[in-house]
């Protein structure tokens, strides 16, 4: 009798310790269908006015009115996007920290820099791609270039003595290609995100840049500042008239910026599928489209998998522009 009852508390012991992951599971999954149940932050590593953080704000919004809790926006710019990269990655994988990353801090910084403070892929999960943003070779409205082949004219007989606008170490890696395939050289002049930048392209302080559309297109049409091409396979709806770098004498030159949503490495599953979810439904509405393509972008969703597969090859490809221009890294 006594190795019968000895067995049956072996068995139930058993039992229970077979059940007691699906137990642990079950309650972190209820623990979850409350998220969130407090306020949101959504980081942003450039400044206002930056293709990132227009985007962060329109997301926040859909989020917001979706989870019925405040997703707030907060810019961490400066560094190359290093402070706010790393105060995200920093931050506890529960949800309530997000951040918006970008080419610069999610690609360009691993392929320009030996070393960072953070990781730009074991410091993440991948959300949800976001959006496409096409970019404008830009200069002074009273600029003496009224085409690319006069900039490029102007920089091939004065090497290094115009100044050029980087906006972030993702710009300056795209002016630096530019330069690579016209055989040009210019000096960079940094700044804290794309909005300063272009703000002193507008004033005359530096002779040209590469902005995106988003940012570049109010100081164009309010006079302030000229197009002499864009960087997308296909002239611009928003530019008509204004031709590619391809039809301009560089074949199959071709950059785009993007941003896209992540958050915290070790952020619950069922978290990261609920924003992703919720994101690429809210983004693929007619009214989201028209905001995006106002904005002279295009929407780009994928989920986690995707986003993930898209970041590791643009770090391969961003490592061989930077080897193919010569851009040293640091």
């Amino acid at each position: 009798m006594a190795f019968h009852a000895a067995r049956r508390h072996l068995m139930a012991a058993s039992l229970a310790l077979l059940t007691f992951p699906a137990v642990l599971t079950a309650t972190a999954a209820r623990a979850q269908t409350d998220y969130p149940n407090h306020p949101v932050k959504i980081i942003v590593s450039l400044p206002p006015g930056s293709g990132a953080d227009t985007t962060a704000r329109f997301i926040a919004k859909h989020l917001s009115e979706t989870f019925h809790q405040p997703f707030v926006v907060e810019n961490r710019p400066g560094a190359n996007g290093f402070i706010g990269a790393r105060a995200a990655a920093e931050a506890a994988p529960d949800g309530y920290t997000l951040f918006i990353g970008s080419n610069s801090s999610m690609v360009t910084n691993a392929a320009l820099f030996k070393s960072l403070p953070y990781d730009p892929v074991k410091d993440f999960v991948p959300v949800e791609r976001i959006a496409r943003f096409a970019m404008v070779v830009v200069v002074p409205s009273g600029s003496p270039y009224r085409t690319l082949t006069d900039l490029i004219g102007a920089a091939r007989k004065a090497p290094g003595k115009l100044n050029y606008a980087a906006g972030s170490a993702g710009y300056q890696v795209y002016v630096e290609l530019f330069h690579e395939r016209f055989g040009i050289k210019g000096n960079p002049i940094s700044y804290k995100g794309t909005a300063p930048a272009m703000t002193d392209v507008a004033a005359g302080t530096v002779d040209y840049s590469i902005g995106e559309i988003s940012a570049v297109l109010p100081l164009i049409r309010a006079g302030r500042m000229r197009a002499l091409a864009v960087t997308d396979s296909r002239r611009l709806k928003e530019l008509p008239q204004v031709p590619t770098v391809a039809e301009s004498g560089a074949p199959g030159f071709e950059v785009t910026a993007w941003t896209g949503l992540f958050a915290p490495a070790k952020t619950p599953a069922p978290i990261v599928k609920a924003l992703s979810d919720t994101v690429r439904t809210g983004m693929q509405k007619a009214d989201s489209v028209n905001f995006i393509e106002n904005l002279g972008a295009t929407v780009y969703p994928g989920g986690p998998q995707q986003l993930r597969e898209f970041q590791l090859a643009e770090i391969l490809r961003t490592r061989e522009i930077v080897k193919t221009a010569g851009i040293p890294v640091e």
